[in-house]
Formats: C-alpha cells, sequence, structure tokens
C-alpha cells in the first residue's frame, strides 16, 4: 500500500471482492431517493390542490349557496311555487289580453308613424278613440319591426332548432376560450361565426327548415356607431398633445400605492359609467389602467381591469341612460320610466353592490393590492390606520425616485394647462352637455371625435415641428441630401414635401377588429333567438312563477334565470325577448330586469360588452391576463352576491308602482 502510486483514478476496477455491507447500503440508498421523489409529488399534488380550492372554491360556494336558497324558497323540485299566478296577476292578464285584441285591430295610419319618427323626444302620440293607448315605441316597431323581438320559432323544424343552438354554443365555446383553439382571435371568431350562420340559416331556409334570416335587422347599428366615436375621440384625446387632458387624466389616478390605485380606479369607473355609459368607459380608461400598471411594474395586472369593468357594469345599473339595456328598457316599457324614478330605486342596490364587490376585491386579491401584509386583519389596519409594510414603503420610495428622476415630467407638469388642452375640456364638455341634454350619443360622440381630428390636423399642420429627415455619416456631420437628374442630366428639383393625413396615421389606430367582435356576436345572437329556445328555457325554469316574477319568493329564481339568459344569450336580446313575452309589465318588473341583467354581466367574460372591450384593449397593448379563466374565479362569487343582496334591498326598498296605471290593474 505504501508503494501504491496516489493519481490511481478512484473508479479503477478493483480485484478486490466487495464487501456484504457494501451490498446491503446500495438499495437503501435508492430506497431513500425513491421515497424523497414520492414525498415531493404528495407536496406538490396537495399545493396544487389546495390552490385550485382557493381558486375556485368561492364560487363553487356561491352557486351552491344560490341553489340552496332557492331550494329552501321554492322546494328541492318546485313544489312551493304558486299553484295558479295570483289575483292581481290573473286580472292583468286579462286586462293585457283585452287592450291586446283592440291593439291588434287598429288600422295603421302612415301620418302617426311619420309624426312619431318627426318627434323622438315624444314617446306616445296615440289618442284612447284611436284604438287604445299603446306607447309610441311599439307603434314604431310595428311599422319598421326594429330592433324588438318577433317570434318565428314555430317556423323552424326540430332539426333547424337544434342544430342552430349547436352551431351558436360551439361559437359561444371557441368566444369563451379563444386560446383553447387556433390563435384566431375572438373579432375572427365572432365573424366567422357569424357569416356561418348565415349561410347555414340560407341552408335551412331552402331545405324547408328554417325561416328566413334577415341578418341586417339582427345587427344593432348604435352600439357600433357609439364605439366607434369613442374610439375616435379617445385617439385623438391621448395623441394630440403630450401632457394634455389625457396624461392629466392617467396622472389622477396614479398612486404608489397598490390599494389606494385600485380604489381610484373603482370609484372614477362607477361615477363615470352612472353618468356616461360603461362601454364608453372602458373604452376610455382600459388603456390607462394598462399603462399604469407597465409605470408600476405589475406582475399581475387582473386586479386592475377588473376593478374597472366589475365596477363599471355597476355603476352603470344607476341610471337608466348608464348601458344599452336600460336604454331600451325605458324605451319599451309600457308605463313611463322617469330618471328620478330609475335613479331612486337603482341608488341602494348600486351602493351594496359596490361595497360587497370593493370588499371582494381587497380580499380577494390582497396578495396583490397589499404585498408583505399577512392577511385580513393586517389589510384593514393598512386602510384605516396608515400603517405600511416593507414592501409598500420600497413601493413608495421608487415611486418617488422616479418622479424626481424624469426631467420630462417635471417640465410637463411646470407648463399648466395649453390652449390645446383647454380645447379638449371645451371639447368634452360640450360631450358630456349634449349627452345630458338628450341628444343622441352616437351623433355626439362621432361628432366630438371629428372635431378633435380637425383641432389634431391643424396642431401638426401649423404649430408641431417638422420632422427632420437629415441623416449623418460616422462622424455626425450631416449627409446633404442626393441629387437627382433627368435623361438629360438636368437636376430635377425636389417637390414640396407631401402632407401626412389622418388616414395615414390616426385613424389607423381605431380598432375596427371590436366592431367586427360586435357584428359577428349580434348575427350569432339574433339567429339563437329566432329558435325560441332562450324563451322555452325562461318558461320551462320559471314554471308558475313566470306571472308572479317579481314577487317573493319567485324573485330569487327569476334573477338567477335572467343571469343565465344574460351570459347566455346576451343582455339585451333577454331585455327584448321580455318585452316582446310581457308588453304590459309594471315598472317595479322592470327595475328588477335592469338590475339583474346588469349585474349578472360581471358574470362570464361574454357577459357583457364592456368585459369584451376590456379584454380586447389590454389584448391589444399586449397584456392579455384579462382571459374567460382568469375572470370566473372572481367574476362567479362576486357577481352572485352583489345580485342577491341588490335583488333583496330593491326587493325591501323601491319607489315603482307594482302596477301599471295606464294598464288600468292599479285599482
Amino acid at each position: 500500500p505504501t508503494n501504491q502510486p496516489t493519481n490511481q483514478p478512484t473508479n479503477q476496477p478493483s480485484n478486490q471482492v466487495p464487501r456484504m455491507s457494501d451490498i446491503e447500503a446500495t438499495p437503501v440508498k435508492v430506497s431513500a431517493s425513491r421515497s424523497l421523489a414520492v414525498e415531493d409529488e404528495v407536496t406538490k399534488r396537495k399545493m396544487s390542490s389546495s390552490s385550485s380550492l382557493r381558486k375556485w372554491g368561492p364560487a363553487m360556494l356561491a352557486i351552491l349557496a344560490v341553489l340552496g336558497l332557492n331550494a329552501y324558497l321554492l322546494g328541492p323540485t318546485g313544489a312551493r311555487m304558486p299553484a295558479e299566478a295570483s289575483a292581481r296577476a290573473q286580472r292583468r292578464n286579462m286586462l293585457a289580453e283585452e287592450l291586446t285584441n283592440k291593439i291588434q285591430a287598429m288600422d295603421a295610419k302612415k301620418e302617426d308613424f311619420s309624426m312619431n319618427l318627426r318627434n323622438p323626444g315624444n314617446y306616445r302620440y296615440l289618442s284612447d278613440e284611436d284604438g287604445g293607448t299603446m306607447e309610441y315605441t311599439r307603434r314604431r316597431h310595428r311599422a319598421l319591426n326594429e330592433y324588438v323581438h318577433v317570434d318565428v320559432s314555430d317556423q323552424f323544424s326540430t332539426f333547424g332548432k337544434v342544430t342552430v343552438t349547436l352551431i351558436y354554443f360551439a361559437f359561444w365555446v371557441f368566444l369563451m376560450f379563444p386560446n383553447w383553439f387556433l390563435p384566431i382571435g375572438r373579432p375572427g371568431i365572432a365573424l366567422g361565426g357569424g357569416l356561418s350562420m348565415v349561410v347555414y340559416r340560407f341552408i335551412l331556409t331552402k331545405t324547408g327548415d328554417g325561416p328566413i334570416f334577415y341578418a341586417e335587422r339582427v345587427i344593432i347599428m348604435e352600439p357600433l356607431f357609439l364605439l366607434f366615436g369613442l374610439m375616435l375621440t379617445t385617439i385623438y384625446l391621448e395623441k394630440m398633445e403630450r401632457g394634455g387632458l389625457f396624461d392629466k387624466l392617467r396622472d389622477s389616478l396614479d398612486d404608489p400605492i397598490s390599494w389606494k390605485r385600485a380604489l381610484k380606479i373603482m370609484v372614477l369607473s362607477t361615477i363615470g359609467s352612472a353618468a356616461v355609459m360603461n362601454d364608453s368607459v372602458v373604452l376610455i380608461f382600459s388603456g390607462v389602467v394598462v399603462d399604469l400598471c407597465v409605470r408600476h411594474k405589475v406582475a399581475n395586472s387582473l386586479p386592475y381591469l377588473l376593478s374597472l369593468s366589475s365596477t363599471a357594469n355597476i355603476g352603470s345599473a344607476l341610471t337608466m341612460t348608464g348601458n344599452p339595456q336600460n336604454i331600451l328598457i325605458v324605451s319599451l316599457a309600457y308605463d313611463d320610466i322617469g330618471w328620478v324614478e330609475f335613479a331612486s330605486n337603482m341608488v341602494l342596490p348600486v351602493f351594496v353592490a359596490s361595497i360587497i364587490n370593493t370588499i371582494m376585491m381587497l380580499t380577494y386579491y390582497g396578495s396583490e393590492l397589499f404585498p408583505g401584509s399577512s392577511g385580513f386583519a393586517e389589510n384593514i389596519g393598512i386602510m384605516f390606520a396608515g400603517n405600511r409594510t416593507p414592501e409598500m414603503l420600497a413601493q413608495e420610495h421608487a415611486y418617488h425616485a422616479r418622479q424626481v428622476s424624469s426631467p420630462d415630467k417635471i417640465q410637463i407638469e411646470s407648463q399648466g394647462w395649453s390652449m390645446w388642452s383647454k380645447m379638449q375640456i371645451v371639447v368634452v364638455t360640450m360631450f358630456l352637455i349634449c349627452f345630458a341634454a338628450g341628444f343622441d350619443v352616437c351623433v355626439v360622440s362621432i361628432v366630438a371625435g371629428c372635431v378633435l381630428m380637425v383641432m389634431a390636423a391643424y396642431k401638426r399642420q401649423h404649430y408641431d415641428p417638422r420632422p427632420d429627415d437629415t441623416q449623418y455619416d460616422a462622424e455626425g456631420n450631416p449627409i446633404p441630401p442626393k441629387k437627382t437628374y433627368d435623361m438629360d442630366g438636368n437636376e430635377i428639383e425636389q417637390e414640396e414635401e407631401e402632407l401626412i393625413t389622418e388616414s395615414e396615421t390616426t385613424l389607423t389606430e381605431v380598432d375596427y377588429g371590436l366592431l367586427m367582435l360586435f357584428i359577428g356576436q349580434f348575427m350569432l345572437i339574433g339567429s339563437f333567438n329566432d329558435t325560441g329556445v332562450p324563451q322555452q328555457f325562461f318558461f320551462a325554469t320559471m314554471g308558475t312563477c313566470a306571472d308572479d316574477m317579481t314577487a317573493v319568493p319567485c324573485v330569487y329564481w327569476f334573477v338567477a334565470i335572467i343571469t343565465i339568459l344574460s351570459n347566455v344569450a346576451s343582455n339585451v336580446p333577454v331585455v327584448q325577448m321580455l318585452a316582446a313575452t310581457f308588453p304590459y309589465a309594471n315598472p317595479y318588473d322592470w327595475m328588477q330586469v335592469a338590475f339583474s341583467a346588469t349585474i349578472a354581466g360581471n358574470l362570464t367574460m361574454l357577459g357583457s360588452a364592456a368585459n369584451m372591450i376590456v379584454a380586447f384593449q389590454a389584448a391589444k397593448v399586449g397584456d392579455r391576463s384579462f382571459t374567460s379563466e382568469r375572470h370566473a374565479p372572481f367574476g362567479v362569487p362576486s357577481t352572485i352576491l352583489c345580485l342577491y343582496a341588490g335583488t333583496f334591498v330593491l326587493t325591501v326598498v323601491h319607489f315603482s308602482a307594482e302596477c301599471s296605471e295606464k294598464l288600468g290593474d292599479c285599482e
């Protein structure tokens, strides 16, 4: 051993016989490593299951609570539903049938139609002597067949109904989960689905399995005009001037504290949606919210996008101009519903829903909005006692450091309000005044966008510095422009610089894909509603509660059915269907429909147009965190709690009559 070389490799084979102890130790080491691997796998599965339970637990619990509540009120099999309609409902149905027969016997007069169309501000021109008290909008729709559900379900065969329904739900799944399939995007899926539905309905017409599909009648133009005008206005407010109105609005929402930033977004979204319209607010502020998340290097922007979309839907329920379905309800309601009456009924339910949604947002996303906090108790201390965690202090220091180290921002703030910013304020103020005065919001938004376009073009032509196209060599010396010569060797003088037009710059930034998305959805939903499946589902599930749908306890089941239909068939078509099915519903009935159809939009991604706009606008700038899979875990429990709490408040405290004065059932 003393003569053995020291550089002999350790793995050199030896002729010595291995000891028994070495042989016995080898399987022990292998089994120990395997047991550690098994333990790691078990730990990972437990963590995954606990994460899934935390993610989907509240949603499943909320759904079970709804089913349990309705089973308690109506019985597990609906045995506690009213055996027959109440005496008031029977009397209302009798009066409604008499009036309907009287109206159907009326002779349509073209002079009445032209008078109504020339005076859109007044809804009713029919006298009692002329055949009844049918309101202006339904008489107008009788003449134009515009935007009102017409029942053609009896013209479908069973094969036609089933196949159209299957096609609709197939594209509904594609739109809900676009990332599961080919990377086409929601606009392409919706437009492809709409065109496919048009072709298939043509085939059904030729085979005698369905009626003619008038696709142009189901495309509601007003939302498309409104979205185009708002996109035009938003683009010019943002691009006209650095440090202008749009940047100042963005800075007003900025805050170094995450939960305060989210709270500011929720307050502004709620108030703005009630004052203008939810689609307008989310279209304007989606980019602002994403920009704030980028500025603060937020890892998860979903809480802020959800704060915008959810509160926009809740706030829009407050006024009759807050969303398209409320506007349609006021137009189609048999009795007059004024602005004050609508808002007075909705103020308490909307307030309760806003508080619940805010608490759930701050609780569910506490780790993102309260970094470093140990739990709910510490979050309360942070909000009301002014406490700070080390992570929050670091965020504040980083924010103020960026403010100090940004000379451009300091220079912009020192400039104050420029002439162009003041002109933007004038245009926006006139837009709000015209909207409040009752002018067509579509026309107002497009006019505002056109005015801003002219201002931006004039500013760029006469005030903005010309772009410098000078090229430089490696040493930094300017390179003279190249000279060109004709065939005879004469120098060709350069022509005047061509002006850059709006069609080449700003107009190309309008999201035409968003318009295509809504056009495709309108065609899909319109064809699905023609089958009568939503109506059949409503009556099959409501049972004997259909005649007393807003009376306790039927109202809580009614809210659940409206929520399902609003997310499957969209809220505006549901309102159209109810208006055609219950043309003489009283104002209180419409208050319940307006609240439930609006709040139900927060349940899923496809529940409201506001959700789709937020997702589309965020994805346009590269933020794809707002997806159906990530929306539902918060949207389902928040929507159910807000919906049922607000419905309970509206049931207890409301100021609209539970009868129709014009129908005569208030006696």
